[in-house]
């Protein structure tokens, strides 16, 4: 029981090192990090949908619904980068941080249908959401660290439940509509997380906006 306790005393002691660390690391240093990790996430979805693509029939892009029913699309968010220009950083973090929470269901949906979904490159598919999982949850806790080091306004997160249809379906068109269209909204909502936190960073660099 000694070794247990003294083994759980060191882990935390290493957790609580980590956190300090992290926290005294140069705001600049952590948007660099942020920046690269959500470039990784877009990339990443950019390259699931082009795979997904290969093999989509043509009437699934018929009957797939329009970007406006993503479950994000309520979240009022600038438009382009010259918009993203003229808002607050504490405000483009809380988006960039919304936007991040409202995936966390939605990409256990995805990563449930990715294990049966029918496609030539079906396992290839599994492993790659099986990645933006995980570049997820490492975004999100270097989001984390980054709201407390901005004050309260960047660590407000705007509620966007998920209320889609967890169950992809019988029928082969179905499964993979679902799929693509859950996929497409996160291909959207990645790069505009991405292009806030580059906005984020050139600020911090003090770089003039043309060069953003």
């Amino acid at each position: 029981m000694a070794y247990r306790r003294t083994s759980g005393s060191k882990l935390f002691m290493t957790v609580v090192f980590m956190v300090a660390m992290c926290r005294a690391i140069p705001i600049n240093d952590l948007l660099d990090r942020a920046s690269q990790r959500s470039d990784e996430l877009h990339s990443l979805s950019t390259m699931l949908t082009q795979e997904l693509d290969s093999h989509f029939p043509p009437i699934g892009r018929v009957i797939m619904p329009r970007p406006t029913s993503c479950h994000t699309s309520s979240l009022q968010t600038p438009n382009d980068k010259d918009q993203a220009l003229q808002v607050s950083e504490s405000a483009l973090m809380s988006l960039a941080r919304s936007l991040l929470q409202a995936w966390v269901d939605p990409l256990v949906v995805l990563s449930h249908s990715a294990s049966t979904l029918p496609h030539p490159a079906q396992s290839t598919i599994n492993n790659k959401i099986q990645e933006l999982q995980q570049h997820s949850k490492s975004l999100g806790d270097g989001l984390d660290i980054l709201s407390n080091k901005m004050g309260p306004a960047a660590q407000a997160i705007s509620s966007l439940p998920y209320r889609g249809a967890t169950d992809p379906g019988q029928d082969k068109i179905s499964k993979l509509v679902h799929f693509n269209f859950l996929l497409s909204c996160l291909r959207r909502d990645s790069h505009k997380i991405d292009s806030f936190l580059k906005v984020l960073r050139c600020r911090a660099a003090r770089m003039q906006p043309e060069q953003c």
